[in-house]
């Protein structure tokens, strides 16, 4: 057992991870400026953030926006403040208990929990990867006219793509990822400025209104905002991946260790409300102010956006960042995958095998309904994957407060009582909502 945790509540000693074990090489310069050492951090929050930027954002995002204006963007701000504290708390537990929320898990819980927690994550990530299926055949639909259903099939090929990154090395899939987050923010800057919104009501949609509770329309949405903002998976990702740096792992190693990922999170998640803010900012702009209200997804914005801009660049861009992001999402959706298998299960599959079970378990809904329901299908897929991911989401964040809240297991690190109290609240707000959420699309009065 690691000696660092000699002394904690954990019942057994923690199990590698094969990610960590092949990108470990990350060092962390030990008498660097804070820059240097930031620098040196910076990368795992990219990863996490692409997950809240995501195609399964979008749709409802574009519905927030076309159907009411400016009025949700708080909804995004307090899903994304949500965000940093639960992405915060997968830091801590990946940097003080070197375990990812899966090892976690497996240690502590009883194997017949465990195994239903693993069967959640699994659908979740399916779920993930469904929405990512869609939205990249979505995208090479509107950009070179293929065929939905041609396009599910042509998803396929990132198998090789993840392979291909993986044999560069962490830094290398880090880069990528920022490079298609740039192209994203980039396509985005260009349409808002394109759509001119009302600089004030854009700054008052960022106050919460008492109209978001009471008007049912308007907080269905804003729930689904919220499940398709906060994601599952990036919880067991960031408790993984943080440990792909090289840092000392001692009491101050930790802390130092602690405070650098949790800016790089922070940070990078910031970036991921400005880009979704950005979709709402744009459809408010350009289809709410013109009366097309009833914008609701991603094909409808695309043919909407050329006639109201005046200029075919402004569909251009979004399909070419709506590619982007299903790519980016890709990456992630990979290594969260084989970084939960392995926790619950211990498990080791090769990346492909593992890659290849996931994309066909999400392919083959995402090709049948394209082929029989076309546009219309695969849109309202792709806002049921969200859905799901809301139903999943609990499951990884009642296990992930309850660990960083024990001294036991945490030592010195553990949380706060006012970080307690915050976590608890946050906590109850998301089961709550969302089991509103599913009680209103499964049983809808």
């Amino acid at each position: 057992m690691n000696p660092s945790n000699h002394n904690t509540g954990w019942r057994t000693e923690k199990s590698s991870n094969s990610l960590n074990e092949v990108f470990s090489s990350v060092n962390i310069p030990k008498d660097g400026s804070f820059k240097k050492k930031l620098l040196a951090y910076m990368g795992p929050g990219l990863l996490v953030a692409v997950g809240y930027m995501d195609p399964g954002n979008w749709a409802t995002d574009i519905a927030g926006g076309a159907q009411f204006g400016y009025t949700l963007l708080s909804v995004i701000l307090i899903s994304n403040l949500f965000a940093i504290l639960l992405q915060h708390l997968s830091v801590k537990l990946g940097v003080v208990a070197e375990r990812d929320l899966a090892q976690a898990c497996k240690d502590h819980f009883h194997p017949a929990v465990n195994f239903v927690l693993w069967i959640f994550c699994e659908i979740a990530i399916a779920a993930c990867d469904l929405a990512e299926v869609i939205g990249s055949a979505i995208a090479l639909n509107l950009l070179f006219g293929i065929p939905l259903s041609v396009g599910v099939v042509i998803t396929i090929v990132d198998v090789f793509l993840i392979l291909f990154l993986q044999a560069k090395g962490f830094r290398y899939i880090e880069s990528i990822v920022g490079g298609l987050i740039f192209i994203i923010f980039i396509a985005f800057f260009y349409e808002i400025f394109l759509s001119k919104p009302d600089i004030f009501p854009l700054l008052e949609g960022l106050i919460p209104k008492k109209e978001i509770i009471t008007n049912p329309s308007m907080l269905y949405i804003a729930i689904g905002i919220l499940g398709a903002t906060v994601m599952p998976h990036n919880l067991y990702l960031h408790s993984s991946i943080v440990q792909t740096r090289n840092y000392p792992r001692t009491t101050e190693g930790k802390k130092e260790a602690l405070k650098f990922a949790s800016i790089d999170s922070s940070l990078s998640l910031m970036l991921a409300f400005v880009i979704n803010a950005a979709i709402l900012i744009i459809a408010a702009a350009t289809f709410h102010t013109s009366g097309n209200k009833d914008v609701a997804d991603i094909n409808d914005a695309y043919m909407l956006l050329t006639p109201l801009l005046g200029t075919t660049l402004a569909s251009i861009f979004f399909g070419i960042a709506l590619l982007a992001s299903g790519q980016n999402s890709t990456l992630t959706g990979t290594l969260a995958g084989q970084i939960v298998m392995e926790g619950f299960l211990n498990i080791r599959l090769k990346p492909w095998v593992r890659r290849l079970i996931t994309r066909t378990i999400a392919i083959i809904p995402a090709l049948v309904i394209s082929i029989i329901y076309g546009e219309k299908g695969t849109a309202e897929l792709l806002v049921f994957s969200q859905v799901i991911l809301s139903m999943q989401l609990s499951f990884a964040v009642v296990p992930l407060v309850m660990f960083t809240n024990s001294k036991a297991k945490m030592g010195e690190f553990a949380n706060k009582m006012w970080l307690k109290i915050l976590a608890f609240v946050i906590s109850a707000i998301i089961i709550v909502l969302n089991l509103y959420l599913l009680k209103e699309t499964f049983f809808p009065q």
